[in-house]
């Protein structure tokens, strides 16, 4: 049985090798130790050297250069098989991360925004933007709003890697960063697979809770290749990604009155808002509760691997300036 000494030992490993698996460039120390306070650990930089010691030993971390480790692929598979209760809400930590570090000013347009970083072929990039053209003109994201990277360069703290071109699209987390500066509580309950007719909502056809997963449930669907966000574009019918937020009945004022001034600025994504209790596209909703569907911001990728264009993507995985970003026009030409 592992002691509870060596148990926090290992939980603090596996967040170094958390920090070294976001990166795509060798990280110090004194990095490492800044970055750990984001998933909640305390750890001096001084003794983030110790435990890189250990790993190196371990073989699951690499020296490169003179301080700068890389994680190994034994670290990989080390992580991935972390226990498994440290794994469990790993998606709802990360959305309650990025909502704070959303300090978007809807009255000038200023601040960070929460975003979704995909990595495509270098030779296949403009093919993508093809495909995902269509989902930007009918208005399935949260914004048309986007950045481009090239290899070396960076899209929050993500480093695109070689012969990969980098794409920001905005995630619909900006909705909780933004309600929550305003005082509204929000709770995310799941993401889904959102059926579509008649270019309307339905209902939900898949969905994963985020208080059970360890993955964001977007990155799942478009692996398995569960959209249909292409058909949705065309003709109205067909399956994107969405997710369910629930807030108390009683802040729907001061919620209408911030999504019409993110609307004005380019950031939109709600597509429903229900009413006090009542079901959502056939979704429950709690007492002096109101549901909400809320477009997922990879719909735009999730097209272009139904093109046959797959993306590394990396889902709430980053804040960016919104001043930074450009409207999605200026990069297609």
């Amino acid at each position: 049985m592992i002691g509870v000494e060596t148990q926090g030992v290992e939980r603090k490993l596996l967040s170094i090798l958390r920090v070294l698996s976001d990166s795509h460039e060798p990280l110090g120390a004194r990095v490492i130790a800044r970055r750990l306070t984001d998933h909640g650990v305390d750890l001096g930089e001084r003794a983030v050297r110790y435990h890189l010691k250990l790993m190196d030993e371990r073989g699951l971390t690499r020296l490169v250069g003179r301080n700068g480790r890389m994680i190994t692929e034994l670290g990989i598979d080390e992580l991935g098989d972390a226990l498994v209760r440290d794994k469990v809400g790993l998606a709802i930590a990360g959305i309650e991360l990025l909502a704070f570090r959303t300090d978007f000013n809807w009255d000038e347009g200023t601040g960070s925004v929460p975003v979704n970083v995909s990595f495509f072929p270098k030779d296949k990039f403009d093919k993508a933007l093809q495909a995902m053209k269509p989902i930007f003109a009918e208005g399935l994201c949260v914004s048309d709003m986007v950045a481009v990277a090239h290899e070396g360069e960076q899209l929050g703290e993500l480093v695109v890697p070689e012969d990969r071109v980098g794409l920001a699209t905005v995630c619909s987390i900006v909705i909780n960063g933004t309600l929550l500066k305003a005082g509204v509580p929000m709770d995310s309950r799941f993401g889904g697979i959102l059926q579509l007719r008649n270019h309307k909502p339905l209902r939900f056809v898949e969905l994963i809770h985020y208080a059970g997963s360890s993955l964001d449930p977007s990155e799942v669907f478009i692996r398995a290749r569960m959209t249909s966000v292409r058909d949705v574009a065309k003709r109205g019918e067909g399956k994107i990604l969405a997710n369910f937020r629930e807030i108390p009945a009683a802040c729907r004022p001061i919620v209408e009155e911030v999504m019409v001034k993110l609307k004005e600025l380019g950031i939109g994504g709600l597509m429903v808002m229900g009413n006090t209790s009542e079901p959502v596209c056939e979704i429950p909703v709690e007492l002096n509760r109101i549901g909400m569907v809320i477009l997922g911001g990879l719909n735009p990728v999730a097209a272009a691997e139904e093109a046959g264009i797959e993306a590394e993507n990396y889902a709430m995985s980053a804040v960016m300036e919104y001043q930074n970003l450009v409207n999605f026009s200026e990069v297609i030409g």
